[in-house]
């Protein structure tokens, strides 16, 4: 891979440095010019929690980005790869992931990619392992939800980090101990117990248009739907957002009642390929289509 920091494509003269703090107005500025709905503090957030470069035309305004989010010692998530559609035609997408893919290296990569990305990802070696449905919309009150015999449903606390970190491991693979403390601080959470223990958990947060209820974690459907029904009747004549890996079946439907019918859908790629082991939870819904 290319160790070069500096770039010509055609007319554009671009320098590559790495992110800063300060540079959140500037990447909301980014966001917005191709129509991303990341407000400022959901930059707050990501720069947080993740990594990243940025490409700088010859009086240092940033034209592109891209992130990548540590995820234990062997994983990562890969994001936030913006350029104006003229620079993707010239490559500055692929110089950009392919400084990310550096800074990553030994590590498996995981991204969720557009459709007009599909091409770049494939060419830097990633393969499709899945389809995430972005659900939106104004929440419908789903009035009565019935809570799973045998169990409570409860605010999470601070203190439910380390069981809620060992339930999202056993679901998504990979240990988000540092980014969930971070949504933890900005979110409204629910702990579903069974026998004394938290079988499943979920978050809610400000995002974008409204709001993001993510992540979901959960043994199977009816426990899903129980922690994810308190969100949305709290939302209700709101716009809420839940991105899923279910394509079919009660939870989708679930959504769909509620006023969130299917908007959009991504590809979730990796490099390299890998099988995830069965675990008795799933993630139900997505932190965000960057973080997983």
């Amino acid at each position: 891979m290319s160790n070069e920091t500096s770039k010509r494509l055609q007319t554009y003269e671009l320098t590559l440095r790495d992110l800063q703090d300060d540079d959140i107005d500037k990447l909301h500025q980014l966001s917005v010019a191709v129509g991303w709905p990341h407000r400022p503090d959901d930059w707050r957030i990501l720069l947080a929690v993740g990594k990243g470069v940025v490409g700088c035309d010859m009086i240092g305004r940033i034209v592109g980005s891209a992130m990548w989010f540590p995820m234990g010692d062997d994983f990562a998530t890969t994001g936030m790869v913006i350029t104006s559609p003229r620079l993707q035609a010239l490559g500055g997408g692929r110089w950009l992931m392919t400084h990310v893919m550096q800074q990553c290296r030994g590590r498996r990569l995981q991204v969720n990619a557009p459709r007009a990305a599909h091409r770049l990802y494939d060419a830097l070696g990633f393969k499709p392992v899945a389809v995430v449905h972005q659900h939106q919309g104004t929440a419908i009150d789903p009035d009565e939800v019935p809570v799973p015999a045998g169990t409570r449903i409860r605010p999470l606390e601070a203190a439910d980090l380390a069981d809620i970190t060992r339930l999202d491991k056993a679901a998504f693979g990979a240990d988000r101990t540092v980014i969930l403390g971070e949504l933890l601080a900005c979110s409204d959470g629910r702990v579903l117990e069974r026998d004394g223990r938290i079988a499943g958990f979920s978050l809610c947060r400000r995002f974008g248009r409204g709001h993001v209820a993510g992540p979901i974690v959960a043994r199977d459907t009816v426990d899903a739907i129980a922690l994810t029904a308190p969100h949305v009747a709290k939302h209700a004549g709101r716009f809420l957002r839940v991105d899923t890996a279910q394509s079919e079946g009660g939870y989708t439907e679930f959504l769909s009642r509620c006023g969130m019918p299917e908007f959009d859908r991504v590809t979730t790629m990796a490099l390299p390929l890998e099988t995830k082991a069965e675990s008795g939870v799933c993630t139900f819904a997505l932190a965000s289509h960057t973080l997983g």
